[in-house]
């Protein structure tokens, strides 16, 4: 075919503990990353030169070579020569529904779909493996938002093992439009502040990442105990992001005292906030709570659910 239609969900972080350094300059991490219902539809088209171009009508996503679907698909080009040369170039086209920089994994995803597309429009063949490693190169989430799911994360957050899914858990995410938190902000932060916590020696870093898969969390996770999981949340960057930024914390603690919400916290290093709530009518009357508390339209607010499935394909 020569255009391929794909969803392309956004991710929330259940658990994210930062363990230490990494030789690379990384961060050692251990996470559970869950993949939810919000997602951006991206729209692949054969074009008619060699060109890579990127639409997109949201005013916050660039459309130039910094764009990571753009890169994903330069990536593409770079490694497979001879289909880029036989198919020619691809107009891309972001639909974007996910919350720019938001700690959702939004250009992430984009270009988890755009893998997956050239994949199939260049009959390449590649499997599930190969286009993770290829989404390694673009960025530490590309990986998970290719397979999507529940997973458990660690290395840099490439380093994947996957745990029964999760669906139908409902949330209630909001995010103000513009308000950005700099993930490098954050971890350089979080390293000035606790950096003499790290562990330093390689197989402690290892251990205690392993550690993860028999957390109390991931126990819930399998029982699929909604209350337990949101009662073992846990999100190292919070101790950092939430001083420095009130309206982060504010959502927070609004969450935190609805009735119905049996957990709250920030997704990644922010500054999105979401709460895990009873029901999906539950969601609703929590999201109506928090628009009449905060009028403000710049607070997005959003329903969604937990799912067990990444990438997408449309047709």
């Amino acid at each position: 075919m020569r255009s391929y239609s794909l969803i392309a969900p956004a991710k929330i972080n259940l658990y994210l503990e930062i363990i230490g350094d990494r030789p690379d300059g990384y961060h050692e991490l251990a996470m559970i990353l869950q993949s939810i219902d919000l997602a951006d539809q991206i729209d692949l088209h054969a074009a008619s030169t060699e060109a890579i171009r990127v639409y997109c009508d949201h005013p916050q996503v660039p459309t130039d070579n910094s764009n990571l679907a753009y890169r994903a698909a330069a990536l593409m080009a770079k490694k497979f020569p001879d289909a880029f040369s036989n198919f020619g170039g691809i107009d891309i086209t972001v639909k974007k529904n996910i919350p720019v920089a938001a700690g959702l994994a939004g250009g992430s995803t984009n270009a988890a779909a755009v893998l997956v597309g050239i994949d199939l429009m260049w009959n390449l063949g590649l499997t599930q493996s190969e286009l993770e490693e290829l989404g390694a190169q673009l960025g530490s989430d590309v990986p998970f938002c290719i397979s999507g799911g529940t997973v458990i994360a660690t290395g840099r957050g490439e380093k994947l093992s996957p745990l029964p899914s999760l669906d139908h858990i409902y949330i209630v995410l909001a995010k103000y439009r513009s308000l950005e938190v700099s993930t490098a902000w954050a971890y350089k932060t979080y390293r000035q502040v606790f950096g003499s916590t790290y562990m330093t020696n390689t197989e402690d870093l290892v251990a205690r990442a392993s550690a993860v898969h028999s957390a109390e969390i991931v126990k819930a996770i399998v029982n699929k105990d909604a209350a337990e999981i949101a009662n073992k949340m846990h999100n190292d960057l919070e101790k950092v992001v939430l001083p420095s930024y009130s309206q982060v914390l504010q959502l927070r603690e609004l969450f935190a005292a609805q009735e119905g919400v049996l957990g709250t916290m920030m997704s990644g290093s922010g500054p999105s906030v979401f709460a895990i709530v009873e029901s999906k009518a539950q969601a609703e009357i929590v999201k109506e709570r928090i628009r009449s508390v905060i009028p403000d339209e710049d607070l997005e607010l959003f329903v969604t659910q937990t799912i067990g499935n990444g990438i997408q394909i449309l047709n």
